[in-house]
């Protein structure tokens, strides 16, 4: 199936929306195989306009992990064809960069190491330089945004999956960052923990780049989908076009939210 190109959004009149004028993010072309020669991606060129919501989906091994960690510098060298907000990730630019893209993992314990969860979310901003009342706002805020205002003196090893994942959604917003990319937001969760993320996930009002194996979560929260398979975009355009289409779906190991 060839890639899916996105339509112009339809503006309230009904006519065709123009086409962004800036990206917060552009990747053209880029290619990376780690050091055992395994190539992880194969000429991936996309772009992320501000604001946009978007998933990014495909069986295991597809790059989407390596993608994203090219999104921060975490990956790639400073001639990466990668561009966020227009700067390349030379050695000057990634400390902001990394500013600008907070990046969330699957497992929260890799994020959360301090004794408060007060500490680990303030751990960013502190090491910012900037001032102790700063810190403490943002930390604050951050918390409030994930719905966990209160759990400042808590020990984050004896909360819930749930609750370490908003937390460690919380050390990256406390950073106010442009854009937020998670890995696996929902995986581990039971269905209450799932729609208390689901619900964050859709009032939080940065740009979004979300790996998920959760096609339900897609359907209902992701305007827009890219589709990974062997290091390759395979399809980027409207989700409900791309899920739709259950033998494409099923051609990239995939499942169809709607059944079959």
């Amino acid at each position: 199936m060839p890639v899916v190109h996105l339509s112009p959004r339809p503006t309230p009149d009904g006519q065709p929306a123009a086409a962004p004028a800036s990206s917060v993010i552009a990747i053209d072309n880029l290619s990376f195989a780690y050091p055992d020669g395994r190539p992880a991606l194969r000429g991936v060129s996309l772009t992320i306009a501000p604001g946009e919501k978007i998933a990014l989906v495909g069986p295991n091994g597809a790059g989407k992990s390596t993608l994203m960690l090219h999104l921060n510098g975490i990956l790639g060298g400073r001639d990466a064809p990668v561009r966020v907000d227009g700067l390349p990730p030379t050695k000057e630019n990634l400390p902001i960069i990394r500013g600008k893209v907070g990046l969330v993992f699957q497992n929260p314990d890799d994020q959360l190491f301090s004794p408060t969860v007060f500490e680990d979310v303030a751990f960013g901003p502190l090491h910012l330089g900037l001032p102790e009342a700063e810190v403490r706002r943002r930390a604050e805020r951050a918390l409030a945004q994930v719905g966990l205002a209160g759990f400042e003196d808590r020990l984050p090893h004896h909360l819930s999956l749930g609750q370490k994942k908003r937390v460690a959604i919380a050390t990256v917003l406390s950073m106010e960052p442009e854009i937020l990319v998670l890995d696996e937001p929902t995986a581990g969760l039971d269905p209450r923990g799932r729609r208390l993320l689901i619900d964050l996930l859709r009032d939080l009002p940065w740009t979004m780049l979300v790996s998920t194996h959760d096609i339900r979560l897609v359907s209902e929260l992701f305007p827009r989908t890219i589709v990974m398979d062997e290091g390759l975009v395979v399809a980027d355009g409207p989700t409900a076009v791309l899920l739709a289409d259950v033998p494409f779906l099923e051609a990239h190991g995939l499942e169809s939210p709607f059944g079959t």
